[in-house]
């Protein structure tokens, strides 16, 4: 199993109304620049939100909901700390609801 964070918010939150596009270029630049592998993942209604440990975050979050997955604490928490206004987490995955952190709904994307 592997620790993912995120943070997450309506995908109207994240974007239209933050500069995470922005934020998430400059990341890729880096890590290219660096030749480090991707490790962050913007998803739309993220799948991994329904696991039951986050159904009560999942419930607070206007539908349709998007995240901002990744195995490096210290990104999500830069992320959270420069859009104040999203919930944030960790969850290990696989386990028995998800196999696939990355999996998304695909129904009315």
């Amino acid at each position: 199993m592997t620790t993912y964070y995120f943070i997450a918010a309506s995908k109207k939150f994240l974007t239209e109304e933050e500069p995470l596009e922005e934020i998430l270029k400059e990341r890729r630049r880096n890590y290219k620049e660096n030749n480090r592998n991707i490790d962050f993942w913007l998803l739309i209604k993220p799948k991994f939100l329904k696991c039951s440990e986050l159904k009560d975050l999942y419930n607070k979050i206007p539908a349709p909901q998007a995240a901002v997955i990744s195995t490096d604490k210290k990104f999500i928490t830069f992320l959270k700390l420069r859009c104040e206004f999203v919930a944030h987490g960790e969850l290990e995955l696989p386990n028995n609801e998800l196999s696939d952190p990355l999996a998304v709904d695909e129904q009315d994307i």
